[in-house]
């Protein structure tokens, strides 16, 4: 018998004064058994970072073909193509043929490095594509939030993301490698 995702129930209250943008996100994240806590609050994060009403969970690693985080518009055509982890050049490219806005998110340190010293000079062909990095360091930190069901308060204020549950705080401070220019 095959192994079932958990489900984690979590409650969001985004204040994200760069951005202006602030709500209260209630959303449903389910673990793939091969998915590590790491990468669950990676992602976690990543939709705290890019919060907006119809930013949605794509079906990620049961189908290689979604992203992990993606926005549509209400015609269907996707605005945001959000992906965790270094995907191959191939794949890059293929997503930022499909979106408007394509975005990597490493949370892996060492191997992340690596990666993007292979990767740099292909990708920065693409100009709809940012890279940013997770501290993995800071990501741990923030896995000590997950619970079957959590409530999180989040304030992201001058490139700084602080997670909050009950007295404790982790900051996640984001780092741009690359952005398309605007």
């Amino acid at each position: 018998m095959a192994t079932k995702s958990t489900v984690y129930k979590a409650e969001l209250e985004i204040s994200d004064i760069d951005r202006g943008y602030y709500a209260t996100h209630t959303l449903t994240l389910a673990q793939h058994p091969s998915e590590t806590n790491r990468r669950l609050m990676a992602r976690l994060i990543a939709f705290v970072l890019f919060a907006d009403e119809r930013l949605e969970f794509g079906r990620g690693l049961s189908n290689e073909e979604d992203p992990d985080l993606w926005r549509r518009d209400y015609t269907g055509n996707i605005e945001s193509w959000i992906e965790l982890g270094q995907p191959d050049e191939s794949s890059v490219r293929r997503a930022c043929g499909r979106a408007q806005q394509v975005i990597l998110v490493n949370y892996s340190g060492n191997s992340a490095e690596v990666w993007w010293t292979k990767n740099e000079s292909s990708l920065a062909r693409s100009k709809n594509l940012t890279v940013i990095d997770l501290d993995s360091s800071e990501v741990e930190s923030a896995t000590r939030f997950l619970q079957r069901t959590m409530r999180l308060q989040v304030m992201i204020q001058e490139g700084c993301c602080q997670l909050m549950c009950d007295n404790e705080t982790v900051d996640v401070r984001p780092r741009v490698r690359m952005a398309p220019n605007r």
